[in-house]
């Protein structure tokens, strides 16, 4: 595998345009009635379009068997592999970087979620129905400014049931275990200390994770917080523009994809809420950047709710709304998600994630439409997912001969 500094040896800038479209959690698993993926049961005349005129496979994540979480499977995408040490940034510094929130030296952050436990202290549902974030926010503002230890804490809505939580004081670490069980059934677990000096910050977090419970008890959905993703600031990530030298723009209604985008040196665009507003977003900067990111999250949440139906659907939207992205005529069009979340497994799995990719200096390979069978025997076969950025640049005549 080529390293970053390969890359950074032979990348070079050129007019040519780059437009990934990630539908987050876009693989599946068939139904059992009738047998079919969600992308399967999708009318996607114009996937399939591009995926007969370009090249398809099945990307690798992280590796075989690996479940991906959010960050290291869009970190991968854009060709960092995120088994790197300094290319793992934990949730919290995320979130916060994605709504605006500047962390000082020594402040650790957590993502939160406010979930439903029943009497017994059982938790019932992860994402407490998915309140809006208009609660989210009220809810936020009861939690808030809560000191614990001479440490101070401050809540911050991120969408919908997620929230963020800043630590600051003196001795913090980041070095905790979640408090989030990740799945329903389980009481919350005590957040440990994952290293001999995180002792003091592990019995601040569960302090403040007990008195939120005491502070939202008679409150439905929400009345209780799971923490996880504890985090400082991140590592020093190479940037896009100094190592594939490109002048990139990141597209994305949910906040911590814009934390992820602004890690790794993409200018954040603002932009609306559904799809076509975000592709609206990239048609009115086309002229100014030269690579596009652009999120979907519907097909995650959809997926982590079981909702099959719901994930078709959001998928057809994106389809219908691609002819706003092609009419511009990229050089280079990717279309993949960062794993796969099927409704049957309500979460994130482990399964290889259809991908294709169309230029005109692809080879075709007699794939007839976007799904993951059709992929499967695609001529990229299964591939890593950090080789994706590779093969963009080249399709866009970015990249330079390798030695002599």
């Amino acid at each position: 595998m080529i390293s970053l500094e390969q890359i950074r040896s032979i990348s070079k800038a050129t007019p040519s345009k780059i437009i990934f479209l990630v539908l987050d959690g876009l693989g599946g698993l068939p139904h059992p009635d009738p047998g079919v993926t969600e992308l399967e049961t999708a009318v996607t005349p114009n996937l399939d379009m591009l995926a007969r005129d370009g090249v398809c496979g099945l990307s690798v994540i992280v590796s075989a068997g690996i479940t991906p979480g959010s960050a290291p499977g869009h970190l991968a995408i854009f060709g960092y592999d995120p088994l790197i040490p300094q290319h793992q940034i934990g949730r919290g510094v995320l979130g916060a970087l994605g709504i605006g929130l500047e962390l000082r030296d020594g402040d650790a952050a957590a993502r939160g979620n406010f979930c439903t436990v029943d009497d017994g202290g059982l938790v019932t549902d992860r994402r407490a129905g998915r309140i809006s974030s208009e609660k989210c926010a009220e809810l936020c503002d009861m939690l808030t400014g809560m000191s614990v230890d001479d440490v101070d804490i401050s809540v911050h809505p991120e969408k919908e049931h997620r929230f963020v939580a800043i630590f600051r004081g003196k001795g913090l670490s980041s070095a905790l275990s979640d408090s989030d069980p990740q799945r329903v059934g389980l009481a919350p677990l005590d957040i440990q200390a994952l290293s001999p000096g995180a002792d003091t910050a592990a019995s601040v977090a569960n302090k403040f994770i007990a008195a939120a419970r005491e502070r939202l008890d008679g409150l439905q959905p929400a009345n209780m917080v799971l923490l996880r993703g504890f985090a400082k600031y991140p590592p020093e990530v190479p940037r896009m523009d100094e190592v594939f030298k490109l002048n990139p723009a990141a597209v994305a209604s949910y906040p911590m994809y814009r934390g992820l985008a602004r890690v790794v040196g993409m200018h954040v665009l603002d932009t609306g809420t559904t799809i076509e507003e975000e592709i609206t977003t990239v048609v009115e900067n086309y002229d100014v950047y030269d690579f596009f990111f652009i999120h979907v999250k519907g097909t995650d949440s959809a997926g982590e709710d079981g909702d099959f139906d719901r994930k078709v659907k959001v998928i057809e939207e994106v389809d219908a709304a691609l002819p706003l992205l092609t009419e511009l005529e990229p050089d280079v069009i990717v279309v993949t998600g960062d794993h796969s979340t099927p409704a049957l497994l309500k979460g994130h799995s482990w399964h290889p994630v259809p991908f294709l990719l169309y230029s005109k200096y692809c080879r075709r390979d007699g794939v007839e439409e976007f799904s993951e069978r059709a992929c499967a025997g695609g001529a990229l076969g299964n591939f890593p997912a950090v080789d994706i950025m590779p093969l963009a640049l080249a399709n866009a005549l970015k990249l330079d001969k390798y030695g002599a």
